[in-house]
């Protein structure tokens, strides 16, 4: 299951982990965001232990998300050692989501 993070517990869920971290950003009339959703929980089976996955309801953590200039949904942040070191924005597709994160976990862990 995917933990939900807001604006009080970020800096302890994501930038005090010590497991690199996915943010999905996502909201409730995001229709691109709700039919990624099942790919990216997915995803935390897939990666547990390597790559924790959370996420981030925007229209409810709005200045949050102005702090980490997330703009437009989706939006998918990769943070390691406290800091974001990916991003993938916009017109996101399965393809390239699982892309993105499996690049990552290859480039830094060796992943599956």
């Amino acid at each position: 299951m995917i933990g939900e993070v807001t604006r009080d517990n970020f800096d302890q869920e994501v930038v005090a982990s010590r497991v690199p971290i996915l943010v999905d950003f996502w909201g409730p009339r995001c229709t691109n965001c709700l039919a990624l959703m099942p790919d990216v929980e997915a995803m935390s089976s897939e990666y547990s232990g390597v790559l924790k996955v959370v996420k981030v309801d925007a229209s409810q953590n709005r200045r949050l998300c102005l702090n980490l200039r997330v703009l437009s949904l989706p939006t998918y942040l990769i943070f390691k050692d406290g800091k974001e070191v990916e991003r993938l924005v916009g017109e996101v597709t399965r393809e390239k989501l699982k892309a993105f994160v499996s690049d990552f976990v290859k480039s830094h862990k060796g992943g599956p």
